[in-house]
């Protein structure tokens, strides 16, 4: 890309690469305010639209936010080539993307991140070769992990500060995260919670009710529907441990359906019955309150229709 001759000014190139129209932030604004200012009589349904169409980008990374804000020395640049910012993949889905983090819903099958024995088909991958189409050195980092076989939302950093800010303060930073699941059997109280101490086995994570050296982790649940021998479960997460849910509905004595690692023996969906349908935030940049939420699996409701 070539580089701004203008750095002072504040009118933007006509071209950059044939690919750019280019504005220089001087003064601090919000995205949306700062666009209608420097493209005379464009509408605020026009610049709306741009954004949702993924084609105004800050400092080289896609942003969706209208009220993003900027601060004197950044870029904001308006792609004349909107194929080159479009997303399609039939294993994932960028709900929301910034300069600082991209929130995404994966299907079941996909890795979230790359193992020694799977380094292509992961949703890290994927996102690393999207964001490389905007500028070379770009790439993902990763804050948490879903189980391949569990579909949901989930969130990838686009810089290492961003990434360290939302691992360390995690806690702090989300305020509400959620599953759905289908577990076999009549559940018998409308809700409650799982405590125990968890350890990673490799092949399996064990559970204790006592302190082992475990990871002490809980689940709060509530019961939505019983039928057809099943039921429909929504799971809030205190904590977050490799395979929690999965191992907690054990415990239980009612395992996810299709989890046979964890001692469902029935598998009516073809797939792990456990859906991440809700991610609730803080920006770690901004502040913002985000909130992502998505329907459950239609699968899901089907299997829970009376017969």
């Amino acid at each position: 890309m070539a580089r701004n001759s203008n750095p002072a000014g504040g009118r933007p190139r006509a071209r950059a690469a044939a690919q750019y129209t280019i504005y220089n932030v001087t003064e601090p604004a919000e995205l949306m305010e700062f666009l209608m200012k420097k493209m005379a009589g464009v509408s605020r349904t026009r610049v709306k639209a741009l954004l949702s169409n993924r084609v105004v980008l800050v400092n080289n990374n896609i942003q969706t936010q209208y009220n993003f804000p900027l601060t004197p020395g950044m870029k904001v640049q308006i792609s004349k080539d909107r194929n080159k910012h479009e997303f399609r993949h039939p294993m994932l889905k960028i709900l929301y993307e910034d300069a600082y983090l991209i929130v995404v819903e994966k299907k079941e099958g996909l890795l979230s991140v790359a193992t020694e024995k799977q380094k292509e088909r992961t949703a890290q991958h994927i996102l690393n070769e999207y964001v490389k189409r905007q500028h070379r050195n770009n790439r993902v980092f990763v804050v948490h992990r879903l189980d391949r076989e569990t579909s949901g939302i989930m969130m990838y950093a686009k810089d290492e500060k961003t990434q360290h800010t939302l691992r360390d303060n995690w806690h702090d930073i989300v305020y509400d995260r959620r599953y759905v699941t289908i577990v076999t059997g009549d559940m018998e109280k409308d809700q409650g919670k799982v405590e125990s101490w968890l350890t990673d086995r490799k092949l399996y994570v064990s559970s204790s009710p006592v302190d082992d050296g475990g990871k002490f982790s809980v689940t709060h649940y509530h019961t939505i529907k019983r039928a057809n021998g099943f039921s429909l479960v929504e799971l809030q997460l205190e904590t977050g441990r490799k395979n929690q849910i999965r191992v907690h509905m054990q415990t239980l004595g009612h395992p996810v359906v299709g989890d046979e690692r964890y001692g469902c023996e029935v598998n009516p969906l073809g797939r792990l019955a456990l859906h991440a349908f809700k991610l609730c935030f803080y920006h770690p940049v901004t502040g913002e309150r985000m909130e992502f939420e998505t329907p459950y699996p239609a699968p899901f409701k089907t299997l829970m229709l009376r017969k």
